[in-house]
């Protein structure tokens, strides 16, 4: 949909949308870099993502994906096979291939990291003064649909459906 189109069905003006979208923005920022681990890069994290939601695939998919080039998604693909969260399997439709996919080490070590970052936003948040505990509770009530359907219109549009699952 063209800006143009947004424009004539959005309540919201351009102004205030991009206010909406800087704040957004500001919070990834803070959920991946402040609050991530740094026991594996941003990249590692996304591939090691993708194939937990998507599953397997193949080295030169995943690096398109990823915005990364070949050769640097087959050292990154090395590595984490090294470390045991990743694995090279058969592909089952072409017996030439090989396709990536992710180990229970890789899905355990993302699952951590997530627990991680939210214990550690939880614990932001229990600073903040109790007004401001309650305000961002209604807000999330009231805002969660509204960002669910946000999600799933970028995914619709081919856009990365989650930030790093790691």
């Amino acid at each position: 949909m063209g800006d143009a189109a947004v424009e004539r069905v959005s309540p919201v003006d351009r102004e205030r949308r991009a206010e909406i979208a800087d704040l957004l923005e500001q919070l990834a920022v803070l959920a991946v870099r402040q609050l991530g681990r740094r026991d594996i890069s941003m990249t590692a994290a996304s591939a090691l993502g993708r194939l937990a939601r998507e599953g397997p695939a193949r080295l030169t998919a995943l690096a398109a994906d990823e915005g990364v080039s070949q050769p640097a998604m087959t050292q990154l693909v090395q590595r984490l096979t090294k470390q045991g969260l990743m694995a090279r399997v058969a592909d089952p439709d072409d017996g030439r291939a090989v396709l990536v996919s992710i180990t229970d080490a890789g899905r355990r070590l993302l699952a951590e990291r997530r627990r991680d970052r939210v214990a550690r936003l939880s614990d932001l948040l229990a600073a903040l003064p109790p007004e401001d505990q309650t305000t961002l509770a209604a807000a999330v009530d009231s805002a969660a649909p509204a960002l669910r359907r946000l999600v799933a219109a970028a995914t619709d549009l081919g856009g990365r459906s989650a930030p790093p699952a790691g």
